[in-house]
């Protein structure tokens, strides 16, 4: 059995959020479960009492989240996990997409998460130990037509985050970036379209003809992933979530080696001959 732990979860009231927080109370840790709107929060507290404490917060409010992050703290005396799932998509093709969606994207998924962490680390340098997951996608490496901006996001907290365990390592401070594949959650629900140009129709029309049933896994299963990683001595600094995105980061990264490689004489050219 492995010690109980304190987590701080954002974007609790519904998704990957809400079945986290459900698990990791049903295991018998405590939670900081936070979301825009706390009432969603209220079943958790009728069964679980003083185990969660509920929060109201918008990622995109930096003050708020670093109260939030000081009051959960000061509640149960110490954070063991930073879950930071809050988040959203902007779905469209580039020439379609606002800029006002897609900076607003950005606040939440990149510059929330970027809060939740900052606000964060004091305390658990303090406590010389504490565990960050960032919450991805497969998106951050598999990029679909008119997914380019929401992946985007995810491009840079993978960025971010692979920075970050390197800088606090040495603070028995842990880093794993959370990447899911296709689920069955309410993420389809949370995403905003952008307008449409007709132009791009047969292309949205050949993506969605790519996912398929069998892709789409049962979030609930997900729960047991999370606890194997932070219950780890070593855990990794990615995992993904699915069975169906495994195959599919293999060959795109052998593609991108076979590329590269083609085109090495090219890319050491580049490099010139000045002496230094």
């Amino acid at each position: 059995m492995s010690q109980q732990k304190v987590w701080f979860i954002t974007g609790s009231s519904r998704g990957f959020g809400r079945v986290w927080t459900e698990a990791v109370l049903k295991r018998g840790d405590k939670v900081a479960a936070s979301a825009r709107n706390p009432k969603a929060l209220n079943a958790f507290v009728e069964a679980y009492g003083d185990a969660v404490l509920p929060l109201k917060l918008d990622v995109t409010d930096r003050d708020a989240v670093f109260q939030a992050v000081r009051k959960a703290h000061q509640h149960f005396g110490r954070l063991d996990v930073i879950l930071s799932n809050a988040g959203y998509g902007v779905l469209g093709a580039i020439e379609e997409v606002a800029i006002e969606d897609v900076r607003t994207n950005f606040e939440t998924n990149v510059f929330g998460t970027l809060s939740v962490i900052q606000a964060a680390l004091p305390l658990l340098r303090a406590q010389g130990n504490g565990h960050i997951l960032p919450v991805s996608s497969v998106g951050a490496f598999w990029h679909h037509p008119t997914g380019g901006l929401y992946e985007s996001t995810k491009c840079a907290l993978e960025a971010m985050a692979e920075a970050l365990a390197a800088e606090v390592a040495g603070f028995g401070i842990k880093v794993t970036i959370i990447e899911p594949g296709a689920f069955h959650t309410e993420f389809q629900s949370s995403i905003q379209n952008s307008r449409t140009i007709a132009e791009y129709d047969a292309v949205r029309e050949k993506l969605w003809a790519m996912f398929t049933p069998d892709m789409f896994g049962d979030p609930e299963a997900t729960s047991e992933a999370l606890f194997k990683v932070v219950d780890a001595d070593e855990p990794p600094l990615r995992l993904v979530l699915g069975s169906s995105s495994l195959p599919i980061i293999r060959k795109i990264y052998a593609d991108r080696l076979d590329t590269w490689e083609k085109w090495e004489a090219v890319s050491n050219a580049a490099q010139g001959s000045r002496k230094a």
